[in-house]
């Protein structure tokens, strides 16, 4: 998403652009306390964060019918073979269990709450580290973001539940993990500047994509070119660039449904930045 801007392909009118790399459960936290003018979060973390902070309508992450995976040693009943009962399978087999997750405000722990339908039991792991927590003993099953959706059977895992394609057959939206959201005391025409510049750099990314995947390999944990293109494209995507009725809709009814359970406790009102 940011090649562009990182590597000066684009004209950025006049603004200085400084990238801090930093893990999301970080970055939900640092947003927390508006340290950043502009940050990546999680979707879940913007219902903390919206008195501070407004959405950009352009750099989502969001899964199409796929996203977080819980994964263990062993699948459910019925794992190979999807039957009508998989997801109570899941549920059930989940019961009681120890779940590694990679922050309490990521989208991905929010979209477990919503499936399992109650709290859990759980130990927070930076998101890079919950293979080695289940491998140890630490916990039974992990909650996987990032490139381990695609690397788990690799390290001798299985899935357990995708939660994407889970919530895809639920509600008919993709599954709004990550945003970008930029300050509300920023001048609102400062905004609309940042927001122009950070979709360009998002469609020069998209037009040059061997380029923008070249760029991103020193960040790839454990992945070659070819399966870290594979991990780009189901996240770097036409709703990256804007997201549209569907994309509102999808975070709406996300927030909205966690405001229902009572995972969210307070109201907030979604903001974004067009």
């Amino acid at each position: 998403m940011f090649y562009a801007i990182a590597k000066n392909k684009i004209d950025l009118r006049g603004y200085r652009f400084e990238h801090r790399l930093e893990d999301i459960q970080t970055l939900n936290e640092r947003a927390v306390r508006g340290e950043l003018h502009i940050s990546a979060i999680s979707i879940h973390a913007y219902a903390y964060v919206a008195d501070k902070y407004a959405l950009l309508s352009c750099g989502a992450s969001m899964g199409d019918g796929y996203g977080p995976i819980v994964v263990g040693k062993h699948q459910t009943p019925n794992a190979e073979h999807r039957t009508s009962n998989s997801e109570a399978d899941a549920r059930e087999f989940l019961r009681d269990r120890i779940i590694a997750v990679p922050g309490r405000m990521t989208s991905a722990f929010l979209t477990l709450q919503l499936f399992l339908k109650r709290s859990f039991k759980h130990i927070v792991v930076p998101f890079d580290q919950i293979f080695d927590a289940i491998k140890e003993g630490r916990a039974d099953a992990g909650l996987i973001i990032h490139e381990g959706q695609l690397t788990y059977a690799r390290s001798g895992l299985q899935k357990i539940v995708d939660l994407g394609e889970w919530w895809k057959c639920e509600t008919s939206l993709p599954l709004p993990l990550g945003g970008n959201v930029v300050r509300k005391d920023i001048p609102r025409n400062v905004r609309h500047d940042l927001l122009k510049i950070i979709r360009q750099s998002i469609d020069y990314g998209l037009a040059h994509r061997d380029e923008a995947v070249e760029h991103s390999m020193p960040y790839a944990r454990d992945m070659n070119t070819e399966l870290t293109g594979k991990f780009i494209g189901m996240y770097v995507n036409g709703y990256t660039r804007n997201y549209g009725e569907v994309g509102r809709a999808a975070i709406r009814k996300f927030l909205g449904e966690a405001q229902g359970a009572g995972h969210i406790g307070h109201r907030f009102e979604i903001e974004f930045v067009e």
